[in-house]
């Protein structure tokens, strides 16, 4: 979904005029704008099948994420069995990674999975989903999303999916004793899945819901490698700190603006927000941190994705554009490389707070089932 990765960063090199525009404090960091741009568009790639109704898949045969198992009760083949296209399904999930529970659910509740179509192995034109046959393994599962699950999962949202969003297509098993037993139903839907691949709580249709994968305000992330984008605790090292997610949608209703525009709107917005995260101009500018954001494509934004995150963060000063690492909260002690940021020197002259305060028109904070 993201093709421009922006940041500014305080300027210290000129004195700025009173009254002057907000933007024109601000310097772009060029070696930031196309910062890991393939790692931001692969988000979505990780841990599409981990969600399985039984226990047969081998060791090492797992694509994405861990595999979880189930205990099955016939209230849950039941439910597992009569759920249909449109409905949403949750259960619950341990610590230990155990599925249990499984029950259908109001989309406009919370649950896990919304079903788009229902699919009968045992029509499969080949002996693999015989009566004696074992349940496919994770790597199956895989397959068969392609070639059964995709195209009436895209049919059903009516072709407004974003690939690169939060949502992924994943298929789903009976429980073990119902696959014993003969049933060959295989549910094909939509999922919202953590890094290591375990189906979230979601609330509202996918068609009802923003499609964009963003972190909440606050978020400390760490970028892992170009497909996994990845919140920690704060405490932990990590490369970016969430302040806002910007809804574009509400300053750009008629439709899907330019990278142009969507630049010109967040280097305000974005600004602000750092400010108001941090307290005051002057804190973001003693933080030493940069202000950065990624854009929207015209195929996410028709997909269904709307949104970005407003985000804190360090570039390198290699000229790689890369990240320097962070540890703590930008709000409170926090390191860069394992040093302590140093004092910045004095500015002259300095902005007072109400001339900056309040000026930038701010997108909607997303909700869960608001886009």
């Amino acid at each position: 979904m993201m093709v421009s990765i922006m940041s500014t960063n305080f300027d210290t090199s000129k004195s700025l005029e009173r009254g002057s525009k907000k933007s024109s404090s601000f310097r772009t960091a060029a070696s930031v704008q196309t910062m890991l741009v393939a790692a931001l568009a692969a988000t979505a790639a990780v841990g599409v099948y981990s969600y399985n109704m039984n226990t047969s898949a081998s060791e090492g045969d797992t694509p994405s994420g861990t595999e979880q198992t189930t205990v099955s009760t016939p209230a849950l083949v039941t439910s597992f069995t009569t759920a249909d296209v449109g409905q949403c399904a949750t259960w619950d999930v341990n610590a230990e990674g155990l599925v249990s529970g499984f029950e259908q659910a109001s989309c406009d509740q919370e649950h896990r999975f919304e079903i788009s179509t229902r699919e009968n192995l045992a029509t499969y034109p080949s002996s693999e989903f015989g009566p004696d046959a074992a349940p496919p393994n994770l790597t199956r599962q895989a397959q068969l999303r392609e070639e059964l699950c995709q195209a009436p999962t895209l049919a059903y949202l009516n072709n407004r999916f974003d690939p690169s969003g939060r949502y992924t297509i994943a298929p789903i098993l009976p429980p073990a004793e119902a696959w014993a037993a003969g049933d060959r139903t295989m549910l094909c839907g939509l999922q919202a899945t953590d890094p290591s691949g375990t189906p979230q709580l979601t609330v509202g249709p996918v068609s009802a819901n923003d499609q964009a994968r963003v972190f909440g305000a606050g978020s400390c992330v760490k970028v892992e490698s170009s497909a996994e984008f990845r919140q920690v605790d704060c405490a932990e090292d990590h490369h970016l700190e969430t302040v806002l997610t910007v809804n574009l949608g509400v300053p750009f209703p008629q439709g899907v603006p330019s990278t142009d525009e969507q630049n010109g709107f967040l280097g305000n917005t974005c600004t602000q927000a750092a400010i108001d995260y941090l307290g005051s101009e002057e804190a973001v500018y003693q933080s030493t941190l940069q202000m950065f954001w990624p854009t929207i494509t015209s195929n996410s934004w028709f997909g269904g994705s709307h949104s970005v995150n407003c985000f804190l963060m360090s570039p390198s000063a290699g000229g790689d554009a890369t990240f320097n690492t962070l540890n703590g909260s930008a709000t409170g002690p926090f390191t860069v490389n394992g040093e302590v940021p140093p004092p910045q020197p004095a500015r002259d002259p300095l902005r007072e707070h109400a001339e900056t305060a309040g000026s930038a028109e701010v997108g909607m904070p997303v909700e869960e089932n608001a886009p």
